[in-house]
């Protein structure tokens, strides 16, 4: 699990050497590889995309601010990798709630066959978890597919160029979520505790 990118720290290249890293199936506790956040960041790639480079290397926090930002509609793609979030760190009803928001979506539709199928699969995560049970590295393939299916759909949607100005992807939840938020992260109603 080698920290080094090319001197370029192309996509193309940090996407490969992220596919190298433990699958983010499981609560990681924190970033695989911290080296390489500041590299994911650097890219300065769509803010969908950046969030899928995070979540691939387990980063969480980097992956949560970016998401924050765009968790209503017409950002679908951000919408449903918050939910991919929260199964990774192990907060499966926020998960569920999530894939449910997105479950008619097209870039949803492009990883599950139903919004059951997507469900079934947080249900064998938090098993795995809680009780120990299932296969861990069909799991995580499945995990890591997931995660690949939504960037595949980013790129084509958003490509991966460069973004000058990230704030463009960035839109207002309605007012409820906006106060739901805003419980969640000061009210103490939330899973983490900050």
């Amino acid at each position: 699990m080698s920290s080094t990118i090319s001197s370029s720290g192309n996509f193309d290249d940090l996407y490969a050497q992220l596919l190298t890293l433990r699958a983010p199936l499981l609560p990681p506790g924190k970033a695989t590889d911290t080296k390489l956040t500041d590299k994911i960041s650097s890219l300065y790639i769509h803010p969908t995309l950046e969030a899928a480079f995070h979540l691939l290397n387990c980063d969480l926090p980097s992956a949560h601010f970016l998401v924050r930002h765009m968790q209503a509609a017409p950002m679908f793609e951000a919408m449903y990798l918050h939910g991919i979030l929260h199964r990774i760190e192990g907060d499966y009803d926020n998960a569920r709630a999530w894939y449910g928001n997105v479950a008619d979506t097209e870039v949803f539709r492009k990883s599950w066959s139903s919004k059951e199928k997507g469900l079934e699969f947080i249900g064998k995560v938090e098993a795995l978890n809680k009780k120990r049970e299932g296969d861990k590295k069909a799991l995580e393939a499945r995990s890591v597919d997931e995660i690949k299916t939504v960037i595949k759909h980013c790129v084509e949607k958003f490509g991966s160029a460069q973004v000058q100005d990230a704030s463009v992807a960035w839109v207002q939840p309605e007012e409820e979520h906006r106060k739901m938020g805003q419980e969640m992260v000061s009210g103490g109603k939330g899973f983490r505790n900050f």
